[in-house]
């Protein structure tokens, strides 16, 4: 299993772009920048910011440089979000950054004590227009007074006890004396803009005398709700473009948009909203997007992590891959025979993992749902092996390449397409999707062939096209550990050990069915519905209707219940006509509902032997 954890380590070579970026910051000499890492949902942006910091801390190429003074900030809004104002806290985590740096220096110490005093001031003037403002002043908010007079009325009806009241009084109390330190520690003759002004130039001068630059590095932005972005980013712009700075803010940029299009609501022009993130950002870098070959390399890498192989060995083989992938636009390659060269005794488990990762890595890299997305492959591969282990605790045994295919199609297909699957696999006495059959072969000889919804999505050829192929498997045991996704509940859960036996001789030996009859005449009319079910299911593989075998079965269960009559003719009217055969008109001459089969059948396009038929059985039909 892996942990969806950011990392230092680089299986998927962002380091170079890492590397970049830090040089972009070492190289500002004091200038202020404001980079942006975007990328989508779990595309590596928290790994590559991680990677930045790395870098700035251990420069490659560190002898050949001055060294620099560094200060890391790390900010994560989204763990703020519901407890605190993310402005408030963004400015409280630089304030504490920067006292922790100034004690350990010793020196800056007035200065940021400043600093602590007008964030104070500034989060007191946040709040100036609520209760705690009123409090602090001591005249309370016309919210506040609402509330003493709904709390009055509920002591009032008993709802309420004295010791409810009391508690309430001292947390006004409290909340009064919190204000009032906010207020006393800022500054005296103080308003916003000046004390926005003044933190700025305090700023300033602490990293001035500090002789630091401060890298704040701001994460998870997309993941916040509008107000929570909107309130970080205007954060942000109080120290942002001052000197001895740099901003790394990583996020989705659409998410980004949609919190500041639904912040500025009304804004006709998008162009204003995607300019409001555009003015904050001076570098725009995306995280690369993933082909096969690095794809081939992560799955690899994470195989190898988990491996048995001593650390030493492992980080050794990564350095390598690393380094075979930035040449892979020269057309080198990171697959099974380069890991195997890279390292003489791995175990064998470990071989058949490069070998799933073989098979995995195209698809993984282009289905709808994956796309090479670093954390659902983990995820996926997390998934795989869940489902490996129930398989080998319950004794079904599994073949791991079945499971990989299925749960591609689980993920990437089309819903109904796979309970369409699923249902095939049910109704099959040996657990096999037989209607795979015709589309892996013209797969395999490379025929072109039309698919119908919903199986009429790119994705499906794809994944036929991977092996193995299914048709000829039996899929129960790799439905049964997968059945937390796919809670299939068989025909069979739903009979008696009398109906199951009958339904298990009817669909092998169809043509004994009347033979049957007095047990079939002896079950639950709900039963007797579940055998047609899977009668008819299994009716539907037969492409000629003259008196197939399973015709035999089917008449005898629907002369059991008028219902499963009607059921069998709506079958009969939905085979193409040219699948109709003369044979099988005198077969229905005793069913009650013969007549509407045969006018269906005469007003459609089946051949001129099977109209005679008719006419001949029933010369009263109106077509």
């Amino acid at each position: 299993m892996w942990v969806d954890n950011e990392t230092e380590t680089d299986f998927l070579n962002f380091s170079g772009v890492a590397d970049t970026v830090a040089e972009i910051i070492y190289s500002a000499n004091g200038r202020p920048i404001s980079i942006g890492v975007s990328g989508a949902w779990g595309a590596g942006k928290s790994s590559m910011i991680k990677l930045i910091q790395a870098s700035l801390k251990d420069p490659p190429e560190r002898n050949e440089k001055p060294a620099k003074d560094f200060v890391f900030v790390e900010f994560n809004a989204w763990l703020y979000q519901g407890y605190d104002d993310a402005r408030a806290a963004l400015m409280d985590v630089i304030a504490s950054q920067l006292e922790t740096e100034a004690e350990k220096r010793k020196k800056g110490l007035d200065k940021v004590a400043d600093l602590a005093a007008r964030v104070n001031w500034l989060r007191a003037a946040k709040l100036a227009g609520n209760t705690a403002f009123s409090i602090a002043t001591g005249l309370p908010a016309p919210g506040l007074l609402e509330g003493v007079v709904s709390l009055y009325d509920r002591i009032r009806s008993g709802e309420v006890s004295q010791d409810t009241v009391d508690a309430l009084h001292d947390m006004a109390e409290d909340a009064k004396g919190e204000a009032e330190k906010l207020f006393r520690s800022a500054p005296a003759k103080k308003s916003p803009p000046k004390e926005i002004q003044a933190l700025r130039d305090n700023f300033e001068a602490i990293l001035d005398e500090l002789g630091v630059t401060l890298v704040v590095l701001i994460d998870d932005l997309d993941r916040c709700l509008p107000e929570t972005t909107i309130s970080t980013l205007e954060a942000i712009r109080l120290f942002l473009f001052l000197r001895n700075t740099a901003f790394v803010i990583a996020a989705d940029n659409e998410m980004i948009k949609h919190a500041v299009r639904k912040h500025f609501s009304g804004v006709p022009d998008d162009f204003l909203v995607t300019s409001y993130f555009d003015k904050l950002i001076q570098v725009p870098i995306r995280v690369p997007p993933l082909g096969t070959q690095e794809v081939r390399a992560y799955m690899m890498m994470l195989f190898l992590e988990n491996s048995t192989l001593p650390k030493p060995v492992i980080e050794t083989i990564r350095i390598k891959v690393r380094d075979q992938l930035r040449t892979t636009w020269q057309g080198s390659r990171v697959d099974r025979g380069f890991m195997q060269g890279l390292y003489d005794d791995y175990p064998a488990e470990l071989i058949g993992k490069f070998d799933t990762a073989e098979r995995l890595a195209a698809v993984m890299t282009s289905a709808s749902g994956i796309q090479g997305n670093p954390r659902l492959i983990k995820r996926f591969l997390n998934a795989l092996a869940i489902r490996m282990s129930i398989s080998r605790a319950q004794g079904v045994g599994d073949d791991e390449a079945v499971l990989v295919k299925l749960m591609l199609f689980e993920r990437s297909g089309n819903p109904k397409a796979y309970e369409e699957l699923m249902k095939a696999v049910g109704a099959d006495k040996h657990g096999k999707p037989t209607l795979l059959g015709d589309w892996e072969a013209d797969t395999k000889k490379g025929k072109s062939f039309n698919l119908q919804q919903p199986w009429d999505q790119p994705f499906v050829k794809e994944w036929l096209a991977l092996p193995p192929a299914l048709a000829d498997k039996d899929l129960r045991g790799a439905i049964y550990v997968s059945r937390e996704h796919a809670p299939i509940i068989t025909d069979e859960d739903r009979l008696s050990s009398e109906a199951t036996e009958l339904l298990t001789a009817l669909l092998d030996m169809p043509e004994m069915a009347s033979q049957l009859k007095a047990r079939l005449g002896a079950i639950a009319p709900v039963e007797i519905n579940v055998l047609m079910d899977r009668l008819l299911d299994k009716a539907g593989a037969e492409q000629e209707w003259g008196v197939p075998d399973i015709l035999e079965a089917l008449l005898v269960v629907s002369r059991l219940d008028a219902q499963q009559g009607l059921r069998l003719a709506a079958f009969l009217k939905e085979r193409p006509p040219v699948q109709i055969q003369a044979g099988i008109v005198p077969k229905l001459a005793d069913e009650t509902w013969k007549k509407s089969v045969y006018e269906f059948w005469l007003g459609a396009d089946v051949s001129g032997p099977v109209k005679a038929a008719i006419r001949r059985i029933d010369g009263n039909v109106t077509k």
